[in-house]
């Protein structure tokens, strides 16, 4: 893995690092998309809505199966 001195406190870092491990400093430019990317509550309620009413909806194709195999035997 790529390293690389810390400008602050000059000990070595990781390049992929997001912060330095020893003074904090942040290793890459912070933007607002970054920022909205990690966290943002939006992203991730869409996300788990999708999945969420995925489930629910499985579930009940399952349990309508069920009853109709039921009745029909």
């Amino acid at each position: 893995m790529e390293t690389k001195k810390c400008p602050q406190c000059k000990n070595l870092i990781l390049k992929t690092s997001p912060t330095c491990l020893y003074c904090g400093r942040p290793n890459k430019f912070i933007t607002k998309e970054y920022v909205n990317k990690k966290w943002s509550k939006d992203n991730n309620k869409d996300i788990f809505d999708y999945f969420f009413i995925n489930k629910y909806f499985i579930f009940i194709l399952f349990l309508i199966l069920t009853v109709v195999i039921i009745i029909f035997n």
